[in-house]
């Protein structure tokens, strides 16, 4: 913060600072390190063990490798420190490091900038984080947003492709013009949360920010850390959660950047078996290390703090977990007991959720996981890694696998459909269809789904359907909502303009829809990680493909049943809890969302023949390619 009472400079350090950071329990870092506004100036300070000087250059002093050099600290931490006189937030800077090692020398980002230069340019720049926030009822109440009992939809976006200006040459929006539009429509559409990819700072675009090294700053390329807060500021007032994609699993080998910053590997494992990511080309942090455990923990803590941000999502969890990711025999190291378990990197992620959930107890974590590594998003006292909730990949590759195929072949896939409810409830999932299903080839969501237009759009809102009322919270990246045709291309906005057709509007009242539906029935987001909260109905009608099944809060039961076949099926008999009369409260063949208008008149009385192991059941007609919800009136 911009701490103008002092009268003079002292280093910010205390004993218990010294301490905590050698012991590798030092969180809030960002108070110390970096550029902060003080006095008439600035204090600087960096971690540069292997360093034989360290100076501040910047426009300020010409770029003078020897104008203003730093102090080392005389207690063996590696902090390099001291004071300028003069300089004001906006003032750009690098550290100028020699290195003890080889003669090396270099000019480096500073990494814990809270504000960088608009890429391609490389500073630093002082800034201050003040900010009048307007979000109070938000904070105080976000503990029910964030509770797994709660309903949780959430709008995944890339800030520079959700909407653009073409009329000023295809620019993407800033987040304040994005604070303009963005919590409207999420709020609209009926999304509780929006998650971002990673705006952290990242030297290349093309990385969607998934090559993170500002881990203190939001990217330039849209404003301000103040434009960024008022962004979230905006979301809160609307009552919309923020999540935000963190990415510690590895960083770019940019000059300006992490990468051997003192002329030695600092922040990454020196061995390339540990060290280099072959996927990415990247550089992996060495999670073994107290002061990189220190730098990553405070970062996550950091959005939390002073961008009031509701969850994390941890990108790329698995590669983290094993030392043999993508690895071939001879290009990994065992651990300790032979095995292929990363134990560095397991004990990383136990330390980042116990903090961020001793810290920010109503905030939730998220952990992109892709294998069967058990107890995810269990407590670590009960040796989970303890994450809040996990990405159910096995769910969406299946239900994409299976939804891409032929509707004539579905009876011989029916497992695809069914087995992911044996092991829902292992985990806390989120159910998604995210932004790594639309790109490099895969095709869009409506692409995936076969047959004419007509039952394309049939399938696709079967497949939403099914998403949302299948257990688990949700996750949709823009543009699944529109039924967008092509890929999405981080270069240019979603296709808004689909919407002036009536098949991709239906899309979008369809999700709108959905969202008003899973909000407003607490059957179906009370219970989303209790298996009582789920019962099947049938699920052995694999030659016509259809489901059905129940989902329960304490109060309240509702009815689902699917049809995945464009054929449909009358007079189709169904058990149920009770008798009386059931109302049709969600029809995906409604024509208001582009269907063939099939369906049961609004509602249909149980009669008091036995099926399914139910003493009453519902005569029904099961549109083509269609999910129905049921509610007793």
């Amino acid at each position: 913060m911009n701490n103008r009472k002092e009268s003079t400079w002292t280093s910010p350090f205390t004993d218990m600072d010294i301490y905590l950071f050698k012991e590798g329990n030092h969180f809030r870092l960002y108070e110390k390190l970096g550029a902060h506004l003080c006095n008439s100036g600035v204090r600087f300070a960096t971690w540069a063990p292997n360093a034989k000087s360290v100076s501040v250059i910047g426009e300020f002093n010409n770029w003078d490798k020897k104008a203003h050099p730093l102090s080392p600290r005389q207690d063996e931490t590696g902090i390099w420190e001291g004071f300028i006189e003069g300089i004001d937030s906006g003032t750009l800077y690098k550290y100028h490091i020699v290195s003890n090692y080889n003669n090396y020398e270099v000019d480096k980002g500073d990494p814990y900038a809270f504000y960088w230069e608009r890429p391609p340019k490389t500073a630093s720049i002082v800034w201050d984080l003040n900010y009048e926030w307007k979000d109070e009822k938000w904070m105080k109440e976000r503990v029910k947003h964030n509770s797994f009992k709660s309903p949780m939809s959430i709008y995944e976006v890339h800030l520079g492709s959700w909407r653009r200006f073409p009329e000023e040459g295809n620019r993407f929006l800033t987040y304040r013009e994005l604070a303009s539009f963005l919590p409207n429509y999420a709020k609209e559409m009926g999304f509780t949360h929006v998650e971002f990819l990673p705006v952290m700072e990242h030297p290349f675009y093309g990385s969607w920010g998934y090559q993170t090294l500002g881990y203190f700053a939001p990217t330039s390329r849209y404003g301000t850390p103040q434009d960024f807060m008022y962004l979230i500021d905006v979301l809160h007032q609307n009552n919309i959660g923020v999540i935000l994609d963190w990415v510690p699993s590895h960083f770019p080998n940019d000059g300006h950047g992490l990468v051997f910053f003192d002329g030695t590997h600092l922040y990454e494992h020196a061995d390339p078996r540990k060290g280099f990511h072959p996927d990415w080309k990247s550089c992996i942090f060495n999670y073994g290390r107290n002061e990189v455990r220190n730098f990553l923990i405070s970062s996550a803590l950091f959005w939390l703090d002073k961008y009031h941000v509701d969850g994390i999502r941890v990108d790329a969890v698995a590669s983290m977990l094993y030392l043999d990711y993508s690895r071939k025999d001879g290009e990994w190291i065992p651990n300790e007991y032979g095995g292929r378990e990363n134990l560095e990197a397991i004990h990383f992620l136990k330390r980042f959720n116990e903090e961020v959930y001793r810290n920010y107890p109503d905030v939730q974590t998220i952990a992109e996981e892709s294998t069967a590594w058990p107890q995810v998003t269990r407590p670590t006292y009960l040796g989970g890694l303890g994450f809040g909730m996990k990405w159910n990949m096995g769910w969406m590759h299946d239900t994409l696998e299976y939804f891409s195929k032929d509707p004539i072949f579905r009876q011989y896939h029916h497992n695809q459909l069914t087995f992911s409810i044996w092991y829902a409830f292992f985990e806390n999932f989120v159910l998604p269809l995210s932004h790594d299903e639309v790109v490099y080839g895969k095709g869009s969501l409506i692409a995936k789904m076969p047959g004419d237009d007509w039952q394309k759009f049939a399938n696709l809102r079967a497949l939403l359907g099914y998403q949302w009322l299948h257990p688990g919270k949700k996750l949709l990246f823009m543009g699944g909502e529109l039924g967008q045709w092509r890929e999405w291309n981080h270069e240019s906005s979603i296709d808004w303009h689909l919407l002036e057709y009536p098949n991709h509007e239906g899309i979008r009242r369809w999700v709108r829809d959905l969202n008003r539906l899973l909000s407003s029935e607490p059957a179906l987001y009370e219970r989303d990680f209790e298996n009582t909260g789920f019962e099947w109905v049938d699920f052995s009608d694999w030659e016509s493909s259809i489901i059905s099944f129940l989902r329960k809060s304490e109060n309240e039961t509702v009815l689902v049943a699917c049809n995945f076949t464009p054929i449909p099926r009358y007079n189709y008999r169904i058990g149920v809890p009770s008798g009386g009369f059931w109302k049709e409260i969600l029809n995906s063949d409604a024509k208001e969302y582009g269907g063939s208008g099939h369906g049961n008149f609004g509602g249909l009385e149980a009669t008091p023949v036995p099926i399914h192991g139910r003493f009453h059941s519902l005569v029904m007609t099961l549109p083509p390619l269609s999910v129905m919800v049921f509610k007793k009136a």
